[in-house]
Order: C-alpha cells, then sequence, then structure tokens
C-alpha cells in the first residue's frame, strides 16, 4: 500500500506546514483537491515539490465534461509535473478513452489515470436515487468501463476494492479515501475503513485526511500509519 495525505486544510500555509512537517518521508503520496487547487494553483504544486522532490501528487479534480474538454484538460494537468489524477467514470467510455489518447504522447511520463466510481460521502440509498442501481453493482460496471478504456485504476471505497480487482485485473490500481487509521471518528464519510480493511481488500492507495492533519503531532501519525501499514504487510 501508498499512503496518500490529503492536504485539505482552510489555507495554503497551512497544507504547506502540514507538508513540511512531513518533507523527511520519501515514499508519501500528497493528495491536492479541488479547494486546493482553485485557490492556490500550480504554485502550490511546485511548492511542495521543492520541500521533498520525492513527494508524489495525486491530483484530485474529478474531471467531468465532454471528452474534448476533458481531453485538453488531461493534457494541461500532465504539463503540471503531477503523478496521478482522476476524473468521473460516469463521463463515460469516449470520454475516458479520449483522456487517455491525449495522454500517449507523454508515454512513460504520463500520469496515472483513475475514474471515480462512487464517492464515499454516499450511501446506498443516496446513490441508487441518483444513478438507479445499488453502490456495489455500479461501482463494478464503472470500474469495467474505466478498466476497458485503458485507464489504470478506479477511487472506490474499501469494500469495493476486491470485487473490482475480480473483476477487471489484480494489477488494476484502487484508491480508497475515507480510511480511518486506527478507527477514527467518521465524520462526514459514510463508508470508513481501516487500514487491516483496506489491505484485506486490496487497496493500493489508501488516503489519509483528518486522522493526520486534526493529529496534535501529525509527523508522529504518519510514522505510526506507516508502521502499522509496514506490519499488516508482513501478516
Amino acid at each position: 500500500m501508498n499512503l496518500v495525505v490529503a492536504l485539505d486544510l482552510p489555507s495554503a500555509s497551512e497544507n504547506l506546514r502540514l507538508a513540511e512537517s512531513l518533507a523527511e518521508f520519501d515514499n508519501l503520496w500528497m493528495k491536492v483537491g479541488f479547494r486546493t487547487y482553485i485557490r492556490d494553483g500550480r504554485a502550490f504544486i511546485d511548492t511542495l515539490k521543492t520541500l521533498n522532490p520525492h513527494f508524489k501528487i495525486f491530483l484530485d479534480l474529478k474531471l467531468y465534461d465532454i471528452p474534448n474538454t476533458m481531453a485538453d484538460s488531461a493534457k494541461e494537468i500532465a504539463d503540471l509535473g503531477v503523478e496521478m489524477f482522476n476524473i468521473h467514470a460516469s463521463s463515460g467510455s469516449k470520454a475516458m478513452e479520449r483522456v487517455m489518447q491525449s495522454l500517449e504522447p507523454y508515454a512513460k511520463e504520463r500520469p496515472l489515470v483513475l475514474a471515480v466510481t462512487a464517492l464515499t460521502s454516499f450511501n446506498d440509498e443516496s446513490f441508487r436515487a441518483i444513478y438507479g442501481e445499488g453502490i456495489e453493482e455500479r461501482a463494478k460496471e464503472f470500474a469495467k468501463m474505466s478498466y476497458n478504456s485503458g485507464l489504470d485504476g478506479v477511487v472506490c471505497s474499501a469494500f469495493e476494492s476486491r470485487a473490482i480487482k475480480d473483476e477487471t485485473s489484480k494489477e488494476f490500481l484502487t484508491l480508497s479515501p475515507a480510511i480511518r487509521p486506527f478507527g477514527e471518528a467518521s465524520s462526514d464519510q459514510e463508508r470508513v475503513a481501516t487500514l487491516e480493511i483496506a489491505h484485506r481488500e486490496g487497496v493500493d492507495f489508501p488516503v489519509v485526511g483528518r486522522p493526520i492533519y486534526q493529529d496534535e503531532n501529525p509527523k508522529q501519525k504518519v510514522k505510526d500509519i506507516l508502521e502499522r501499514m509496514s506490519k499488516i504487510e508482513l501478516t
């Protein structure tokens, strides 16, 4: 598993202080979300790289538009030098295929592309009201569509990860938000999971936000999480 730290604090200075406190860790992914990128832009990403050039950046913008606009946006994102970004699977096969085609000139330098299946703020009832199916069924359909469109993986709850890999490939990546490493409060997330569950379900990228940045000692919290992950993976 690869730990992703969510930089979701209210200001650039707070996010950068958090990232700076974690600069000694060379194996971290940093999630830059919608609010942060709109507010702080490319300069924020560049600054993260100066704090530690080994930080890998996941740009969490969840693109959803017509195919050409998504493809053009994907190229702009690739030019930012980030290592991973995401789009919505519900944008459809044509849009996802156009995104991947647009990145072909980048060859091995292109970022990983993941598709969002179902936001973890949904429960089954609220998801069904919009999509007409339960989360598990539609998440697997979205995942297969993403896999067949050439994407690298999906964003999903830890509870869908294993079923998605069974439907696609064990190499198809899964990134799961709402990870509560030591059973912390779920807050506004509906489908939360521990690190043990994430590992059991084959999650490649567990995302941890509040349990880290709301802790009195985020650096120690990350150290504890990495140690727990290491022990879990050895069992």
